[in-house]
């Protein structure tokens, strides 16, 4: 065979050769970017889980925050109502009813909190929570007609009021850690 017959016969073959492994070649392709294309849906699916996660998340913490919120200042309003009564010797038993259920409503939010609140919330929340048991403790000595030191209903009131710079510096906490923008100072009322 002379040099000019051989290469229609390379040509053939490489030919054939290509016939019969290009099926191969692109199914290995398509295999490869099929494989890539899963593992890139697999990514924005787990993306996507996260996020709603974290959106899920939020919305826990901001509605134990409205609830920790809601609580303190029920229980804050119906102890300096209470207080006033003490003072005019006027307490009713539905007022130390709704008292107790107040400080109890508190106590069940702040319960709440202990499983959602960041850690800079749950210390403001926990400490106001014992200044509203030290108060607590204070007008009901003050009830009973027994007093503790500093328990007047003048100095009482002041520690209630007092109570609304902690109450400012609380709710921006719970703010904060939801992204919001902290807002001015407002005490609550």
């Amino acid at each position: 065979m002379n040099a000019s017959s051989l290469v229609p016969l390379a040509i053939a073959l490489i030919g054939v050769g290509g016939t019969l492994f290009a099926p191969l070649l692109t199914q290995r392709l398509v295999a490869r970017v099929q494989a890539e294309q899963g593992d890139r849906q697999e990514r924005v699916a787990e993306a996507q889980w996260r996020r709603e996660q974290q959106v899920a998340a939020l919305d826990q913490r901001r509605d134990c925050y409205v609830a920790a919120n809601s609580g303190y200042r029920r229980f804050r309003v119906e102890l300096m109502n209470y207080l006033w009564l003490v003072h005019k010797d006027a307490v009713a038993p539905e007022r130390r009813t709704a008292l107790e259920e107040a400080r109890h409503a508190m106590h069940a939010s702040f319960a709440e909190a202990q499983m959602a609140a960041s850690d800079a919330v749950l210390a403001e929340l926990d400490a106001m929570s014992q200044t509203f048991a030290a108060l607590y403790d204070r007008v009901m000595r003050l009830e009973e007609g027994n007093p503790a030191p500093n328990g007047s209903f003048e100095e009482i009131q002041s520690g209630l009021l007092r109570a609304n710079e902690q109450w400012v510096v609380m709710r921006g906490a719970m703010r904060a850690d939801l992204g919001v923008d902290p807002g001015p100072a407002v005490e609550p009322y």
